[in-house]
């Protein structure tokens, strides 16, 4: 058995597809297990909602084909932030995070990533970050009563852009339950643009971090840059992220409508295996 696991995000296909088409697309391009998303559209959201028989067709069906479900990438907070002056957008992003911890914990889902921003559509200040932590310390301890881990993933915008700013707040609630979920492509461009190291930052993180993804970015541009085409160096990320203790890693890239889909699943479980194989002595 391999000492980490390559998960695939779930925009990366069609979303036509059902559930466990998606789980079995998953299995077929050579993937371990399908990250979950529930981002800010409508149809995500309703996610939250379902009944017991539809989480147990998942659950069964993950059995079946052999792909768990293992992380929920949750960034339906971007519509409804938890940091938000508008009380009743903050109520639904509590609203959201429960819902997203219980369905988690059914689910069996170990990580939900988690935006790691206040705000997103209005600017941020200092009541919207005293909103965030106490929306934040509300949210893990909610998770640590159903073992779920929270990660904050590190985002476009400079809030939380780095590891190292995430463990501002990773130190502050001082909870095993939460953890960082960095986007290597995203850390990339934070350092290209306010200085610093890549490695230096995940090295930041050492103990703190749940998982890894592996996206591809060019600078100023965060997704859809195919993988090899833009700056990130996955060879020395993935050795770094192995120094680290990290061996649950996810490539994140996005479906466009493009009919050879499935050859691009493939192709970059390929590519992402030739670095991770690598970086832990698999080759």
């Amino acid at each position: 058995m391999k000492p980490y696991r390559l998960g695939l995000y779930e925009k990366s296909m069609p979303d036509s597809l059902s559930l466990p088409e998606k789980l079995q697309e998953t299995c077929g391009a050579g993937f371990d297990f399908l990250e979950l998303s529930i981002d800010e559209s409508d149809e995500k959201l309703d996610r939250l909602d379902w009944n017991n028989a539809e989480i147990n067709d998942l659950r069964s069906a993950a059995m079946d084909i052999g792909i768990p479900v293992y992380s929920i990438c949750l960034s339906g907070h971007r519509r409804f932030p938890l940091g938000d002056e508008d009380s009743a957008k903050r109520k639904r992003s509590l609203e959201i995070m429960e819902k997203a911890i219980i369905l988690a914990a059914a689910l069996g889902v170990r990580i939900i990533q988690i935006a790691g921003y206040d705000v997103y559509y209005t600017p941020s200040n200092d009541l919207t970050r005293c909103y965030f932590a106490e929306s934040l310390v509300y949210s893990v301890r909610l998770a640590s009563s159903f073992g779920v881990t929270l990660a904050f993933e590190t985002m476009e915008t400079p809030f939380i852009n780095t590891v190292a700013k995430a463990m501002y707040w990773v130190q502050l609630i001082n909870s095993p339950w939460l953890q960082i979920y960095p986007d290597i492509g995203n850390i990339t461009n934070a350092v290209k643009t306010e200085g610093g190291s890549v490695l230096a930052d995940l090295e930041y993180g050492r103990g703190s971090i749940a998982a890894l993804h592996l996206k591809e970015t060019k600078l100023d541009i965060f997704r859809e840059v195919p993988f090899g085409t833009g700056h990130v160096d996955f060879a020395a990320a993935c050795a770094a992220a192995k120094n680290l203790g990290v061996g649950l890693f996810a490539g994140e890239f996005w479906y466009n409508g493009e009919d050879s889909w499935r050859q691009t699943l493939a192709e970059n479980a390929v590519f992402l295996r030739s670095h991770l194989n690598n970086a832990f002595s698999l080759l």
